[in-house]
């Protein structure tokens, strides 16, 4: 992933900076969802960091599993993008871009498949206060397994569903109701909010994912400690 393949939006002096990874189909809807945020968030300084990934199927993979929609089979390339994401994006931004990064708290999050991607990632790494994992692929073939093993590093954990995701033809899709309570109860004793949105899976990515996000900043605004 070069670096022309992210977009920055919002305040150099924030307070939170979100992480995102997004499709061409999200990279359009960008401003819309920052707005969304900006209303949801009233007068906190926010920035969206969004990259694109070059393969969604196999960038945001924590590991290979078959095809679920035609030919594209899952690959098992979360752990690069992460590294990515840690090494690379992350210290771009806090170098060259926040004003007051010391002072900045980072939220990983996204949509469907980056959302899932925004779950693992924070069992693997510490760097995240929080995730916002909107209608995420929680259906992804052993993951309540995994889930079950690990530890969140995150404490404060958005999850939603669009209500027909679970009447999906597909019995795998269909199966993300029942996932989702598995991973309601793991998550049971995390500052953790499950909501239902009108829709299947693709409506509204941008306003859901936007919901996501800012009810995380809201969470850690009301529970970080003050300064004076």
């Amino acid at each position: 992933m070069k670096q022309q393949n992210y977009r920055i939006l919002g305040d150099k002096d924030a307070d939170y900076c979100l992480i995102q990874a997004v499709d061409e189909h999200d990279e359009q809807l960008l401003e819309k969802e920052f707005d969304a945020i900006r209303q949801r968030c009233n007068d906190k300084k926010v920035m969206l960091a969004a990259f694109l990934v070059d393969d969604w199927f196999h960038d945001l993979s924590p590991w290979k599993a078959p095809a679920v929609f035609g030919k594209n089979h899952f690959g098992d390339g979360a752990t690069n993008t992460l590294n990515f994401v840690v090494n690379t994006f992350i210290p771009h931004l806090t170098n060259n871009v926040l004003a007051k990064p010391t002072e900045t708290h980072f939220i990983i999050g996204g949509y469907s498949l980056a959302g899932l991607f925004a779950l693992w990632a924070v069992t693997q790494t510490k760097h995240f206060k929080a995730c916002a994992a909107a209608s995420p692929s929680v259906w992804f073939p052993n993951w309540t397994t995994y889930a079950s093993t690990c530890h969140f590093h995150a404490d404060t954990i958005y999850l939603s569903l669009g209500n027909k995701e679970t009447k999906a033809k597909n019995q795998l899709l269909a199966h993300v109701g029942e996932d989702m309570e598995s991973l309601m109860h793991i998550l049971e004793n995390k500052k953790t909010t499950f909501e239902w949105n009108e829709g299947n899976h693709f409506a509204e990515t941008d306003v859901r994912t936007a919901k996501a996000f800012a009810w995380c900043i809201n969470q850690l605004e009301t529970n970080l400690p003050k300064t004076i």
